[in-house]
Protein backbone atom coordinates (compact mmCIF):
# COMPACT_ATOMS: atom_id res chain seq x y z
CA UNK A 1 0.00 0.00 0.00
CA UNK A 2 2.74 2.40 0.94
CA UNK A 3 6.21 2.52 2.40
CA UNK A 4 8.54 5.13 3.74
CA UNK A 5 12.29 5.19 4.13
CA UNK A 6 14.35 7.53 6.25
CA UNK A 7 18.15 7.30 6.00
CA UNK A 8 19.05 10.24 8.18
CA UNK A 9 22.31 8.69 9.28
CA UNK A 10 23.39 7.74 5.82
CA UNK A 11 25.86 5.03 4.92
CA UNK A 12 29.51 5.36 4.36
CA UNK A 13 31.19 8.29 6.02
CA UNK A 14 28.52 8.75 8.69
CA UNK A 15 29.93 6.54 11.45
CA UNK A 16 30.78 7.81 14.90
CA UNK A 17 34.40 6.68 14.66
CA UNK A 18 35.10 8.68 11.50
CA UNK A 19 35.01 11.90 13.51
CA UNK A 20 37.96 10.75 15.60
CA UNK A 21 40.48 9.61 12.98
CA UNK A 22 43.03 12.17 14.10
CA UNK A 23 43.01 10.87 17.65
CA UNK A 24 43.45 7.31 16.39
CA UNK A 25 46.45 8.31 14.27
CA UNK A 26 48.22 10.08 17.13
CA UNK A 27 47.52 7.28 19.58
CA UNK A 28 48.86 4.75 17.08
CA UNK A 29 52.04 6.77 16.54
CA UNK A 30 52.68 7.08 20.29
CA UNK A 31 52.05 3.44 21.17
CA UNK A 32 53.92 2.14 18.12
CA UNK A 33 57.00 4.16 19.01
CA UNK A 34 57.00 3.15 22.66
CA UNK A 35 56.33 -0.52 21.92
CA UNK A 36 59.91 -0.92 20.76
CA UNK A 37 61.21 0.66 23.97
CA UNK A 38 59.04 -1.57 26.16
CA UNK A 39 59.98 -4.81 24.40
CA UNK A 40 63.68 -4.01 24.75
CA UNK A 41 63.15 -3.00 28.37
CA UNK A 42 61.25 -6.19 29.18
CA UNK A 43 63.93 -8.42 27.70
CA UNK A 44 66.70 -6.45 29.37
CA UNK A 45 65.20 -6.42 32.88
CA UNK A 46 63.74 -9.96 32.77
CA UNK A 47 60.37 -8.70 34.06
CA UNK A 48 57.22 -10.67 33.18
CA UNK A 49 55.07 -7.75 34.29
CA UNK A 50 56.90 -5.51 31.84
CA UNK A 51 56.70 -8.12 29.07
CA UNK A 52 52.99 -8.59 29.81
CA UNK A 53 52.57 -4.85 29.49
CA UNK A 54 54.56 -4.95 26.25
CA UNK A 55 52.24 -7.69 24.97
CA UNK A 56 49.27 -5.50 25.77
CA UNK A 57 50.95 -2.60 24.03
CA UNK A 58 51.52 -4.79 20.98
CA UNK A 59 47.80 -5.51 20.90
CA UNK A 60 47.25 -1.77 21.33
CA UNK A 61 49.23 -1.12 18.17
CA UNK A 62 47.41 -3.85 16.27
CA UNK A 63 44.04 -2.78 17.65
CA UNK A 64 44.57 0.90 16.87
CA UNK A 65 45.75 0.03 13.38
CA UNK A 66 42.71 -2.18 12.77
CA UNK A 67 40.43 0.52 14.17
CA UNK A 68 41.92 3.09 11.80
CA UNK A 69 41.63 0.73 8.83
CA UNK A 70 38.03 -0.01 9.84
CA UNK A 71 37.21 3.69 9.88
CA UNK A 72 38.66 4.11 6.40
CA UNK A 73 36.61 1.17 5.11
CA UNK A 74 33.47 2.42 6.86
CA UNK A 75 33.77 5.74 5.03
CA UNK A 76 33.57 4.05 1.65
CA UNK A 77 30.23 4.57 -0.09
CA UNK A 78 27.61 1.88 -0.56
CA UNK A 79 27.68 -0.16 -3.77
CA UNK A 80 25.14 -2.40 -5.53
CA UNK A 81 26.85 -5.40 -3.93
CA UNK A 82 27.44 -3.78 -0.53
CA UNK A 83 24.22 -1.84 -0.05
CA UNK A 84 25.07 -0.77 3.50
CA UNK A 85 28.64 0.09 2.58
CA UNK A 86 31.41 -1.15 4.87
CA UNK A 87 30.21 0.30 8.17
CA UNK A 88 30.34 -3.06 9.94
CA UNK A 89 34.11 -3.32 9.54
CA UNK A 90 34.24 -1.24 12.75
CA UNK A 91 32.34 -3.95 14.59
CA UNK A 92 34.60 -6.67 13.19
CA UNK A 93 37.60 -4.67 14.38
CA UNK A 94 36.16 -4.46 17.90
CA UNK A 95 35.50 -8.21 17.86
CA UNK A 96 39.08 -8.99 16.84
CA UNK A 97 40.43 -6.64 19.52
CA UNK A 98 38.43 -8.43 22.21
CA UNK A 99 39.53 -11.89 21.08
CA UNK A 100 43.20 -10.86 20.92
CA UNK A 101 43.06 -9.39 24.42
CA UNK A 102 41.61 -12.62 25.80
CA UNK A 103 44.33 -14.68 24.09
CA UNK A 104 47.06 -12.41 25.46
CA UNK A 105 45.57 -12.78 28.95
CA UNK A 106 45.76 -16.58 28.72
CA UNK A 107 49.43 -16.36 27.67
CA UNK A 108 50.30 -14.01 30.53
CA UNK A 109 48.57 -16.21 33.12
CA UNK A 110 50.38 -19.31 31.91
CA UNK A 111 53.75 -17.56 32.06
CA UNK A 112 52.97 -16.11 35.49
CA UNK A 113 52.20 -19.59 36.85
CA UNK A 114 55.53 -20.90 35.59
CA UNK A 115 57.47 -17.99 37.10
CA UNK A 116 55.94 -18.46 40.52
CA UNK A 117 58.06 -21.59 40.88
CA UNK A 118 61.17 -20.27 39.13
CA UNK A 119 61.34 -16.46 39.47
CA UNK A 120 64.14 -14.98 37.34
CA UNK A 121 66.48 -12.15 38.24
CA UNK A 122 64.86 -8.76 37.68
CA UNK A 123 66.44 -5.31 37.24
CA UNK A 124 64.08 -3.13 39.27
CA UNK A 125 65.51 0.30 38.37
CA UNK A 126 65.34 0.07 34.56
CA UNK A 127 62.00 -1.74 34.88
CA UNK A 128 60.59 1.21 36.85
CA UNK A 129 61.88 3.78 34.37
CA UNK A 130 60.33 2.02 31.38
CA UNK A 131 57.03 1.53 33.23
CA UNK A 132 56.76 5.22 34.15
CA UNK A 133 57.41 6.23 30.55
CA UNK A 134 54.79 3.72 29.41
CA UNK A 135 52.25 5.11 31.86
CA UNK A 136 52.73 8.61 30.46
CA UNK A 137 52.28 7.40 26.88
CA UNK A 138 49.13 5.48 27.79
CA UNK A 139 47.58 8.39 29.66
CA UNK A 140 48.10 10.63 26.65
CA UNK A 141 46.59 8.03 24.31
CA UNK A 142 43.60 7.50 26.61
CA UNK A 143 42.95 11.24 26.68
CA UNK A 144 42.92 11.26 22.88
CA UNK A 145 40.56 8.31 22.56
CA UNK A 146 38.15 8.98 25.43
CA UNK A 147 35.61 11.08 23.53
CA UNK A 148 35.40 8.65 20.63
CA UNK A 149 35.03 5.66 22.95
CA UNK A 150 31.71 7.09 24.16
CA UNK A 151 30.30 6.99 20.62
CA UNK A 152 31.90 4.11 18.74
CA UNK A 153 32.24 0.42 19.60
CA UNK A 154 35.34 0.38 17.41
CA UNK A 155 37.00 3.18 19.37
CA UNK A 156 35.78 1.66 22.63
CA UNK A 157 37.76 -1.44 21.71
CA UNK A 158 40.85 0.65 21.06
CA UNK A 159 40.28 2.60 24.27
CA UNK A 160 39.98 -0.59 26.32
CA UNK A 161 43.23 -1.82 24.85
CA UNK A 162 45.01 1.35 25.93
CA UNK A 163 43.25 1.23 29.32
CA UNK A 164 44.51 -2.31 29.82
CA UNK A 165 48.02 -1.18 29.00
CA UNK A 166 47.75 1.82 31.32
CA UNK A 167 46.72 -0.46 34.18
CA UNK A 168 49.57 -2.70 33.18
CA UNK A 169 52.01 0.18 33.50
CA UNK A 170 50.71 0.95 36.99
CA UNK A 171 51.13 -2.71 37.90
CA UNK A 172 54.67 -2.78 36.56
CA UNK A 173 55.54 0.31 38.59
CA UNK A 174 54.27 -1.39 41.74
CA UNK A 175 56.14 -4.58 40.92
CA UNK A 176 59.34 -2.65 40.28
CA UNK A 177 59.05 -0.81 43.59
CA UNK A 178 58.47 -4.07 45.48
CA UNK A 179 61.47 -5.71 43.80
CA UNK A 180 63.70 -2.70 44.46
CA UNK A 181 62.65 -2.24 48.09
CA UNK A 182 62.26 -5.86 49.23
CA UNK A 183 63.92 -8.07 46.64
CA UNK A 184 60.71 -10.12 46.48
CA UNK A 185 60.77 -11.05 42.78
CA UNK A 186 57.61 -13.16 42.97
CA UNK A 187 55.70 -9.85 43.03
CA UNK A 188 56.51 -9.55 39.32
CA UNK A 189 54.54 -12.62 38.07
CA UNK A 190 51.73 -11.97 40.58
CA UNK A 191 51.20 -8.45 39.30
CA UNK A 192 51.68 -9.63 35.73
CA UNK A 193 48.78 -12.07 36.23
CA UNK A 194 46.68 -9.36 37.86
CA UNK A 195 47.22 -7.14 34.83
CA UNK A 196 45.78 -9.84 32.61
CA UNK A 197 42.78 -10.59 34.83
CA UNK A 198 41.74 -7.00 35.47
CA UNK A 199 40.81 -6.32 31.86
CA UNK A 200 38.82 -9.53 31.30
CA UNK A 201 35.39 -8.19 32.41
CA UNK A 202 35.70 -5.10 30.19
CA UNK A 203 36.88 -7.20 27.29
CA UNK A 204 33.92 -9.53 27.77
CA UNK A 205 31.52 -6.57 27.61
CA UNK A 206 33.16 -5.42 24.40
CA UNK A 207 32.95 -8.93 22.93
CA UNK A 208 29.25 -9.25 23.79
CA UNK A 209 28.52 -5.83 22.28
CA UNK A 210 30.22 -6.73 19.00
CA UNK A 211 28.50 -10.12 18.81
CA UNK A 212 25.11 -8.56 19.53
CA UNK A 213 25.53 -6.23 16.56
CA UNK A 214 26.76 -9.00 14.26
CA UNK A 215 23.79 -11.18 15.31
CA UNK A 216 21.51 -8.19 14.65
CA UNK A 217 20.24 -8.15 18.22
CA UNK A 218 18.20 -5.27 19.55
CA UNK A 219 20.38 -2.35 20.74
CA UNK A 220 20.71 -2.35 24.52
CA UNK A 221 19.30 1.16 24.84
CA UNK A 222 16.11 0.39 22.87
CA UNK A 223 13.03 -1.07 24.58
CA UNK A 224 11.15 -2.76 21.73
CA UNK A 225 7.89 -3.00 23.67
CA UNK A 226 8.00 0.71 24.46
CA UNK A 227 8.81 1.41 20.81
CA UNK A 228 5.91 -0.76 19.67
CA UNK A 229 3.50 1.07 22.00
CA UNK A 230 4.76 4.42 20.76
CA UNK A 231 4.00 3.45 17.17
CA UNK A 232 0.58 2.08 18.16
CA UNK A 233 -0.30 5.46 19.72
CA UNK A 234 -0.03 7.24 16.38
CA UNK A 235 -3.51 8.36 15.21
CA UNK A 236 -5.05 5.99 12.61
CA UNK A 237 -2.67 3.10 13.49
CA UNK A 238 -4.56 -0.03 14.51
CA UNK A 239 -1.71 -2.52 14.52
CA UNK A 240 2.08 -2.91 14.50
CA UNK A 241 3.82 -6.04 13.26
CA UNK A 242 6.99 -7.34 11.63
CA UNK A 243 8.97 -5.01 13.90
CA UNK A 244 12.76 -5.26 13.83
CA UNK A 245 15.37 -3.04 15.47
CA UNK A 246 19.09 -3.57 15.01
CA UNK A 247 22.42 -1.76 14.84
CA UNK A 248 24.33 -1.25 11.61
CA UNK A 249 27.37 0.11 13.42
CA UNK A 250 28.06 2.24 16.48
CA UNK A 251 25.80 5.28 16.49
CA UNK A 252 23.65 4.04 13.59
CA UNK A 253 20.58 2.04 14.56
CA UNK A 254 17.90 0.88 12.14
CA UNK A 255 14.23 -0.07 12.40
CA UNK A 256 11.71 -1.67 10.06
CA UNK A 257 8.04 -2.46 10.63
CA UNK A 258 4.56 -2.69 9.14
CA UNK A 259 1.84 -0.33 10.39
CA UNK A 260 -1.82 -1.21 9.91
CA UNK A 261 -4.07 1.86 9.47
CA UNK A 262 -7.84 2.28 9.52
CA UNK A 263 -7.82 4.88 6.76
CA UNK A 264 -5.48 4.41 3.77
CA UNK A 265 -5.76 8.10 2.95
CA UNK A 266 -3.87 8.95 6.11
CA UNK A 267 -0.84 6.86 5.14
CA UNK A 268 1.46 9.82 4.51
CA UNK A 269 0.64 11.41 7.85
CA UNK A 270 1.26 8.11 9.63
CA UNK A 271 4.65 7.72 7.95
CA UNK A 272 5.72 11.23 8.91
CA UNK A 273 4.58 10.76 12.51
CA UNK A 274 6.31 7.38 12.80
CA UNK A 275 9.63 8.69 11.47
CA UNK A 276 9.47 11.66 13.80
CA UNK A 277 8.74 9.45 16.81
CA UNK A 278 11.65 7.13 16.00
CA UNK A 279 14.08 10.01 15.63
CA UNK A 280 12.99 12.07 18.64
CA UNK A 281 12.12 9.30 21.12
CA UNK A 282 14.59 6.56 20.19
CA UNK A 283 17.36 8.31 18.19
CA UNK A 284 16.72 5.97 15.25
CA UNK A 285 17.22 7.75 11.94
CA UNK A 286 17.36 4.79 9.56
CA UNK A 287 13.80 3.52 9.20
CA UNK A 288 11.84 1.44 6.70
CA UNK A 289 8.12 1.56 7.40
CA UNK A 290 5.35 -0.15 5.44
CA UNK A 291 1.83 1.23 5.83
CA UNK A 292 -1.06 -1.09 4.96
CA UNK A 293 -4.75 -1.61 5.60
CA UNK A 294 -6.26 -4.48 7.59
CA UNK A 295 -6.95 -6.56 4.49
CA UNK A 296 -3.31 -6.45 3.39
CA UNK A 297 -2.14 -7.26 6.90
CA UNK A 298 -4.19 -10.44 6.95
CA UNK A 299 -2.21 -11.79 3.99
CA UNK A 300 1.12 -11.39 5.82
CA UNK A 301 3.12 -14.48 6.80
CA UNK A 302 2.08 -15.22 10.43
CA UNK A 303 5.68 -16.06 11.33
CA UNK A 304 6.57 -12.37 10.80
CA UNK A 305 3.87 -10.95 13.03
Amino acid sequence: MGAGHDHGGGQGGGTSASRHKGSLRWALALTGTFLVVEVVGGLWTGSLALLADAAHMATDVGGLFMALVAVRFAERPATPRMTFGYVRTEVLSALVNAVVLLIVTVFVLREAWARLFAPPEILGGPMLAVAVAGLIVNLISMKMLHAGSQESLNLKGAYFEVLADMLGSVGVILAALVVMLTGWTIADPIIGAAIGLFIVPRTWILLKGALNILMEGTPAHVDTELLRRRLAEIPAVTGVHDLHVWTLTSGLDAMSCHLVVDDPARGSDVLAAARKAMKEDFAITHTTIQVEDAEAAETEDPSHM
